[in-house]
């Protein structure tokens, strides 16, 4: 039976991973990446618990109860929380005879203090190691949970990443060793929010990044190109104007140290995925496994403290562990990455993280959307070593998972990308779509309808602008007002709930 190890991060831009361009160190990630299969157009929602509920059951998020966070929205927004009625991707492979984990962030629960039929561990996983929230300490984590049961705060030595990257690694061996097929859900907080990062990973950064962003994305954007996940034809978007060109910026010490701390999160990561693919290889099942890479959403320009700054503080500890005061914000006084520290590395930085797009997290534009995904499968008949250029969303994820152990695919929007994996020609016909507080967005082949919410619809070519900096709308009405009414009757049939509604509560 095959074996599935699907990895979620948090966050991630579609440029970071050294396979997608980026400067930061990914050796394990890269040689999956380089000798599997990538897709230059998959999707995900573009927010974390939409995506992470998109996912898991191959429904869109507005089916599932979860359509902007899990917050308990009732009666006049989402539930908040997975439907049970909703089957998980968890519990078809554990009904099939598969051990099942999740090993790190949950993010599908409103109720995250009482255990209820919502929590992992009822949602069809074996065993739970990790944050039913949304983010938090890496060093301290004040809400960790084995199974249902709160552990105590974790004290030196301790780091998020390394954890749910071991326990992962222990659920495999134990498997394995047993000789019973697995589902392994390992869904990292990084490199989301706050800035916690190993200091000697932190160092293996120093200089990296006293170029500024200017000149890196430049770079990133060639890189693209050379890997073939950007076209020839394609254009780099312009720096965010909103903020300034690397040489007028100010505090540039500082924020190289932002973006260094960003870099070493992601470096973390890679390193305890590659600690799991070691534990495959060495259990000897690396050939029947299929490992699945991607993040929820494009690369975060949410700053710290947000608009609701003291709603915001309230929620995060004032003290350390050690009982020094919690430093919070974004302020070139903070050095980020310590555990007395709370920082995000901010828009700029985001802006670079999604080369060659614009916009970020939460928006529906491309830079919000676009994920990297790699894909490796020994023994899976993969076109190794290419890259796959059809659009594709999360909800083509289970069908592709169960498609891939052999295992019945239920009724639902999706469709398997597996015979597209193993390099036969793509189905152009279908049409993606997407909503989040009120951003909408529909692609059909190479075009894409696209808003902000409360405004006009745009149109682009991504064949030839994927970067969407040519709207088209006004010289191809009928198209819009197609692709406008698709998406009209798709929001009507999942249950899309206006903006302009939960707003006004």
């Amino acid at each position: 039976m095959t074996n599935v190890v699907l990895i979620l991060a948090d966050d991630l831009g579609f440029s970071d991973l050294g396979c997608y361009g980026g400067e930061i160190d990914t050796p394990h990630l890269d040689r999956l990446g380089r000798g599997g299969v990538r897709m230059s157009a998959f999707y995900n929602t573009a927010r974390c618990s939409p995506s992470r509920a998109s996912l898991l059951t191959g429904r869109h998020p507005h089916e599932t109860g979860v359509g902007i966070l899990n917050d308990d929205q009732r009666p006049w927004g989402y539930a908040g929380s997975l439907d049970p009625a909703v089957p998980t991707v968890a519990e078809l492979f554990r009904e099939a005879g598969y051990a099942t984990c999740l090993s790190g962030k949950w993010h599908l629960s409103a109720q995250t203090d009482v255990p209820d039929e919502t929590w992992p561990t009822r949602r069809g996983f074996d065993e739970f190691h990790g944050i039913l929230g949304g983010a938090g300490d890496y060093f301290h984590p004040r809400a960790l949970y084995s199974g249902e049961q709160r552990q105590p705060i974790p004290g030196a030595g301790y780091y998020f990443t390394d954890a749910v990257g071991r326990h992962a690694a222990d659920f495999v061996a134990r498997q394995a060793g047993a000789g019973k097929p697995f589902f392994l859900y390992l869904a990292f907080t990084a490199p989301h929010w706050p800035l916690h990062a190993p200091e000697e990973d932190v160092r293996g950064y120093e200089g990296r990044y006293d170029e500024g962003w200017d000149t890196l994305r430049q770079r990133r954007f060639k890189r693209l190109a050379a890997e073939g996940l950007v076209g020839d034809d394609a254009v780099l978007s312009p720096r965010d104007a909103r903020e300034p060109a690397w040489a007028d910026a100010a505090h540039r010490e500082w924020q190289a140290r932002r973006m260094s701390v960003y870099a070493a999160q992601v470096t973390a990561m890679d390193r305890a995925i590659g600690h799991v693919l070691s534990t495959v290889e060495e259990a000897g099942v690396a050939d029947d496994t299929l490992v699945v890479f991607l993040s929820d959403n494009g690369a975060s320009a949410e700053d710290l403290p947000p608009f609701d700054a003291p709603k915001f503080r309230e929620r995060q500890p004032s003290h350390t562990v050690d009982g020094a005061p919690m430093r919070i914000g974004n302020e070139p006084a903070i050095a980020p990455g310590g555990a007395d520290t709370f920082a995000s590395y901010g828009r700029a930085w985001a802006n670079l993280s999604n080369t060659p797009f614009r916009l970020y997290k939460r928006w529906v534009h491309e830079g919000g959307i676009a994920t990297p995904l790699l894909v490796s499968w020994p023994a899976g008949g993969l076109a190794n070593g290419t890259v796959a250029h059809a659009p594709h969303q999360l909800t083509d994820v289970l069908p592709t998972l169960l498609d891939a152990a052999g295992l019945e695919v239920p009724a639902g929007p999706g469709t398997s990308m597996l015979p597209e994996w193993r390099g036969e020609p793509a189905d152009d016909g279908h049409t993606l779509f997407w909503e989040h507080i009120g951003n909408a967005a529909a692609r059909r082949g190479r075009w894409k309808i696209v808003r902000e919410a409360g405004g006009p619809w745009e149109l682009y070519d991504l064949a030839e602008d994927r970067a969407e900096l040519h709207d088209l709308a006004a010289g191809w009405p009928a198209l819009v007002a197609e692709l406008a009414a698709a998406w009209q009757r798709w929001a009507e049939e999942v249950g899309v709930i206006p903006w302009e509604t939960i707003r006004a509560h």
